[in-house]
């Protein structure tokens, strides 16, 4: 009989975090970023760098079997924002840009004659243009205008005045002919329908098309891209350039119809690839925090630091002030991507009926993920030092990448604000406050649950209140009197449904190890939040005063718990080795990034002389020959092996024991990926 070993616990993990699908769903964006081409470089000016990433993103595309397959899967574009966003922060704009803001686009609307074979190949780039100058978050109030033309029978497009320019497209000439998805007022005999999407060529290889003008904006914080300001000057597109659907159709003799009365409702038809775009940016967060994570907690086991004797030398993972962040860290970037893959599957099982709250739990996903990613990587940069400020370390190109995707696809907090106003206007507010909860225990997940949903109902509550105690008739004073509230309880709302993401999760994992480290980081997720919230919750009736007193001791224990887990849980990430090898101090040789090939170090051989330097160049270089690693200097140490034993203890031997183990486990871990992949490289 053939026996099948059990999965571990860190293949269990992976489970939860991929998916059970996770080889089919992301193994061919895990192979990828292995290759040569996608490993990271931290050298060259912002043209290089961008050159580079349009490069890449050829590259990519020359490597499926099918781009407008890619453009149609919404899980396929997040698991490649997922494990592209930690590589390469431009490339990922771009890429998201034109496989689902552009192609998406062109997919979903109305099929007409159009070939698109030149943006499947990529021989044009596609880019999208809605928001302007003097339009972002309020972008159905955008000016552009396409007038139609019945003695050509076609749009003309326009710019009106200053703020009516495209504001931030990369609509330059760099990385080829780009065309680009423009949204504009359809007007037709001086009528006004709405803001509807245009199919435009913008430039050829060298410069903007005769009518449209392109002008590159400031270099941005961070990563390199080409955005622009993009206006129209009496530009002409035929009769196909307009992306038609149910929302919006224009007959041959020029009339119009739409099975929407509201122009609102019309835009928001048009532009209905800013979901896919939300969830996109949530992937490219959750990635790119798991991947500073694992930089940060394995640096800390190799960074040796003095301890409280003068000859004692210990990882700086030992002290609680490093790894208690870093554990709490641990528990949020699961939330994360529990949350995420949440948002995803209600996303993709959406009926007509919860489409709205569907849409809803994905933008709020998505604020409070990317949110939270900052919040990782600032921490996790933090607890690295100096060394995390350094380029080549890959700290601070994802931190910036972070920051673009806050605002991307909706700015952060305008997106929770919408949010808040519909919850809070919802009928299922109207109730008042919750009852006092149930004796409970703060060890017990159901408790701690209905002390997260608490929370929320709390917050709106009295943003309820708040706006039922401000004058009547002014809407704006309503409601600015209730947003801060409401606001609490859109992060409340998220906590809430990552913490049953986390219960789900538990509940569907066998009794053993996995399990029990999830459940861990369940309980610290959901009593780090509860603390912050227990003043509120006590008042309420929902804590008593001996449960307030027991949280600091109750985190404190989880928190020693899941730090003690950290290297194996950052395992179960999946993350290549090869991604994280480009990093130097995700190595415990990293000091030998910053070898002197002519230090005296070295003894013998041609120096320079005394007092001389050497000439300094954009990139440390490497040996030809290794030197020793830290540990193995460490090793070498004169002192007795049981007298340095003894000054380590019983827990810095264990991390030592875990360093040691960790690199030689990783030195001969099998392939985490296989040929089953639903986006396969080309044969």
């Amino acid at each position: 009989m053939n026996s099948v070993a059990p999965p571990s616990t860190k293949d269990l993990l992976t489970r939860v975090l991929l998916g059970d699908n996770f080889r089919q769903e992301h193994g061919f964006w895990q192979r990828l970023i292995t290759t040569e081409p996608f490993r990271r470089l931290a050298t060259g000016t912002p043209e290089e760098r961008l050159a580079l990433s349009y490069d890449r993103l050829r590259i990519l595309n020359d490597s499926l079997d099918n781009p407008a397959r890619l453009a149609s899967d919404p899980r396929a574009l997040a698991a490649l924002h997922e494990w592209l966003g930690p590589v390469d922060a431009t490339l990922i704009t771009v890429a998201g840009i034109h496989y689902n803001l552009f192609l998406g686009s062109l997919l979903d609307h109305d099929p007409v004659d159009r070939d698109l074979s030149d943006f499947i190949r990529l021989r044009r780039t596609g880019t999208f243009l809605c928001t302007e100058v003097a339009h972002g978050n309020d972008a159905p109030a955008v000016e552009t205008t396409a007038t139609y033309d019945r003695e050509r029978d076609g749009f003309v497009l326009n710019t009106p005045h200053c703020g009516a320019q495209k504001f931030m497209p990369n609509t330059s000439p760099a990385g080829g002919p780009k065309s680009g998805v423009v949204a504009a007022r359809l007007l037709v005999d001086g009528t006004d329908h709405g803001v509807f999407l245009f199919l435009a060529p913008l430039t050829d290889e060298a410069r903007a098309l005769p009518g449209v003008r392109v002008r590159r904006l400031p270099p941005r914080m961070g990563s390199p891209v080409d955005h622009c300001l993009t206006s129209f000057d009496r530009f002409f597109v035929g009769r196909d350039a307009l992306l038609a659907g149910a929302h919006g159709h224009l007959g041959e003799g020029g009339e119009f119809s739409s099975e929407l009365a509201n122009r609102r409702r019309r835009f928001l038809t048009s532009i209905g690839r800013v979901a896919p775009g939300k969830i996109s940016m949530s992937a490219c967060a959750v990635g790119s925090a798991r991947t500073i994570l694992a930089i940060a907690v394995r640096y800390a086991g190799h960074r040796f630091i003095s301890g409280v004797r003068g000859s004692q030398r210990v990882p700086v993972y030992a002290h609680r002030t490093h790894h208690g962040p870093l554990a709490g860290a641990m528990a949020t970037v699961f939330a994360m991507s529990l949350l995420h893959r949440r948002a995803l599957q209600r996303w993709e099982e959406r009926t007509d009926a919860d489409r709205d709250d569907a849409e809803r739990l994905v933008a709020v996903a998505k604020g409070w993920i990317t949110w939270q990613a900052r919040s990782v990587i600032v921490e996790c940069r933090e607890r690295c030092g100096a060394q995390g400020l350094l380029e080549n370390n890959g700290m601070t190109e994802v931190f910036t990448g972070v920051e673009g995707v806050i605002t991307a696809e909706g700015d952060n907090l305008a997106v929770h604000a919408k949010a808040a106003a519909e919850m809070l206007f919802g009928a299922a507010r109207q109730n008042g406050a919750a009852a006092p909860a149930e004796p409970g225990d703060l060890a017990d997940p159901r408790f701690l649950g209905r002390l997260l949903a608490a929370v929320e109902d709390l917050w709106f509550t009295r943003a309820g209140e708040q706006m039922s105690g401000a004058p009547n008739g002014d809407l704006l004073s309503r409601w600015n009197a209730a947003s801060g509230s409401a606001l609490r309880g859109v992060e409340a709302y998220a906590y809430r449904q990552a913490a049953e993401a986390y219960a789900q999760a538990v509940a569907g994992l066998p009794e053993g190890q996995a399990r029990d480290r999830l459940a861990e980081l369940e309980r610290l997720f959901a009593l780090q939040w509860v603390a912050r919230n227990s003043g509120d919750l006590l008042a309420a009736g929902q804590m008593t005063a001996e449960q307030v007193n027991a949280l600091p001791d109750a985190i404190e224990e989880l928190i020693a718990a899941v730090a003690e887990h950290a290297p194996a849980l950052i395992e179960s990430f999946a993350l290549p080795e090869e991604l994280l090898a480009d990093r130097p101090i995700a190595g415990p040789g990293y000091a030998d990034a910053y070898d002197d090939p002519e230090g005296p170090w070295h003894g013998g051989g041609d120096r320079a002389p005394l007092g001389g330097s050497a000439p300094v160049s954009g990139r440390v270089a490497r040996p030809a020959q290794p030197v020793r690693s830290v540990r193995r200097r460490l090793r070498d140490r004169s002192r007795p092996l049981r007298e340095t034993a003894a000054s380590l203890g019983v827990g810095g031997l264990m991390l030592a024991y875990w360093g040691t183990t960790s690199l030689l486990s990783r030195w001969l871990e099998k392939p985490q990926v296989s040929v089953d992949e639903s986006v396969r490289r080309k044969a």
